[in-house]
């Protein structure tokens, strides 16, 4: 196979794996008294300095007027405000719901991807995403373990995760149509820029009595490593060398790093159809992606 695109495969597995780590730590992090307002400062403001050093420090990129810097940058914020509610979404979700749990809520952005690129596009999606939506579907029931007698779930935590599922989509398919031709170090900027004001705004209305100031150095580098700088920064890397169809699905490993990080650390129940569903919304994800898949596979040289 070619190493550029077992390398590919390394970057994008190792920022889906990212991700993963990230609920379990907010758990953490709550569990030592710290609100949703103080975790999402204390992730989005390093993230946002770390990326903007690392703009400000690269290899210049190709030229841009600045008409189309300005116009890209305006996108990029408005997209980048979604990207924020979509952390302080998910981690009101984690409030009320287990890691494993909250982790399925939000990849429902699975189907709802699908939605929106068919609503966009004015045409009914292919049988193979309608397939996947049924598969993920039916993987959300058996995951979430709402046929089980013990399976009642907290309406607010549940509500709060279907949000944090919409505005990940909106933040996907922005980071993934809007200035394409932008270096990923400047696009993560204006992304975050906009995420960061939007986190601000809400943690204001939303501030606590006191704020502590110590979950930046408790927490503040973890949060941002694992949330807003490593999984931005490889995903850009890898996906050019692996291709959307193998990239969308390497990055289901988000999915079984979450679950499994909830249950080493967190020590929540995993019962055997909370596996078949994960297992499930992995497959979905395969069959969504199997067309791309194909071509990408036999465009790669073999080593």
């Amino acid at each position: 196979m070619d190493r550029n695109l077992l390398k590919g495969i390394l970057y994008v597995g190792i920022g889906a794996a990212s991700y993963g780590v990230l609920a379990t730590l907010v758990r953490l992090a709550y569990d030592e008294g710290y609100s949703t307002t103080e975790v999402t400062f204390a992730q989005y403001l390093p993230g946002l300095a770390v990326m903007a050093c690392l703009w400000l420090f690269k290899k210049k990129a190709p030229r841009q007027t600045p008409q189309q810097v300005r116009r890209d940058a305006w996108k990029l914020m408005a997209g980048g405000t979604c990207y924020g509610l979509t952390g302080f979404f998910y981690y009101l979700s984690v409030q009320y719901l287990p890691v494993s749990i909250c982790v399925i809520l939000l990849m429902q952005t699975i189907w709802m991807g699908v939605v929106l690129e068919s609503v966009l596009a004015a045409r009914w999606p292919g049988v193979n995403k309608v397939m996947a939506m049924v598969i993920v579907l039916l993987g959300t029931v058996l995951a979430t373990n709402v046929l089980s007698a013990e399976g009642s779930l907290h309406l607010e935590g549940l509500l709060w995760g279907m949000a944090a599922a919409v505005t990940y989509t909106v933040s996907l398919y922005v980071s993934n149509s809007v200035a394409t031709g932008m270096p990923p170090q400047q696009k993560g900027f204006f992304i975050l820029l906009g995420a960061t004001v939007m986190v601000l705004a809400v943690g204001l209305l939303n501030m606590p009595a006191q704020f502590h100031l110590s979950v930046f150095w408790k927490w503040g580098l973890l949060l941002a490593l694992f949330g807003t700088i490593v999984p931005p920064l490889l995903f850009n890397i890898g996906f050019p060398k692996t291709g959307i169809g193998l990239g969308a699905i390497i990055i289901a490993i988000e999915i079984p790093v979450s679950v499994s990080m909830a249950w080493l650390i967190l020590h929540e129940r995993v019962n055997g159809w909370q596996w078949l569903g994960i297992v499930l919304i992995i497959v979905s994800i395969v069959v969504m992606n199997l067309h791309l898949l194909r071509k990408e596979l036999v465009k790669a040289p073999s080593s």
